[in-house]
């Protein structure tokens, strides 16, 4: 199923969503001033590719998207991006390094990917992932509990935590394909604010399946469902602010 995609909504939570990236892209190591291309898998609406091109200055900067809406705004925002799958895409042999954050948890069968494009990559080249790994979370556990409702189970398919791998799985794979790897996983705990905020941050991303199989009257049934599930999951604290604790998987890994 094709997920359709908010930018606007996506990027309400700009802060959090960034510094995954920005601990991504510190780890790469690479530093030769005669990179010929870097590539953003999955750019998102565009916003921190910019990032790619400040850091290599001299490399040509690919970036590339399956959302058309995605797509739409990263072009708004003055990216030359593509809309293209993660999954039909094969990396030039002359890619210097290759950047994905929060992508590949939308595409089960991704430990494949990886192993594609590692045989791509030329030796040298540094390849960098990141997914979010709160898929127990009560945020999407909640989410599927109430997706299995009788008004809504036979509509809506989410997928739990075999999505992602743990850091050993993406360190496995990549050291396979004959690279050096760094793995880690990091939980961020993000202070959320104002009224059902975690229902916010997952409308967002977690969300977008169940928004693209229901109507407008199902989607606001379902809505009204999950929030007080999700208020009781994550009460605010004594100052008013949620505390939303949200685990993240990295691996980067340089081609011998």
């Amino acid at each position: 199923m094709s997920t359709s995609w908010d930018p606007a909504l996506y990027r309400a939570f700009d802060d959090h969503r960034s510094r995954p990236f920005l601990d991504l892209l510190a780890r790469v190591g690479e530093t030769d001033p005669a990179l010929t291309r870097v590539v953003d898998a999955g750019c998102g609406p565009g916003h921190l590719t910019g990032l790619l091109a400040r850091r290599w200055p001299t490399a040509t900067v690919e970036a590339f998207d399956s959302s058309p809406d995605m797509v739409a705004a990263a072009r708004a925002a003055g990216v030359d991006a593509a809309q293209v799958d993660v999954r039909d895409w094969t990396p030039p042999r002359d890619t210097g390094v290759l950047l994905t954050n929060a992508v590949l948890q939308w595409v089960p069968e991704h430990p494949e990917v990886l192993r594609r494009w590692m045989a791509s990559l030329a030796p040298g080249a540094w390849i960098a992932v990141q997914v979010p790994g709160n898929f127990d979370a009560p945020s999407h556990v909640q989410t599927r509990e109430a997706a299995t409702l009788p008004q809504w189970r036979d509509r809506i398919v989410l997928r739990g935590n075999e999505t992602v791998l743990d850091p050993l799985g993406y360190a496995d794979i990549l050291a396979a394909a004959g690279a050096d790897v760094d793995a880690w996983e990091t939980t961020y705990l993000q202070r959320l604010d104002g009224d059902d905020p975690v229902l916010r941050w997952i409308s967002g991303t977690a969300l977008r399946p169940v928004r693209d199989a229901l109507d407008d009257d199902a989607y606001d049934a379902f809505v009204r469902e999950l929030a007080p599930r999700l208020r009781a999951a994550y009460p605010p604290s004594a100052d008013g602010g949620t505390w939303f604790p949200f685990r993240r998987v990295f691996a980067v890994a340089r081609k011998r």
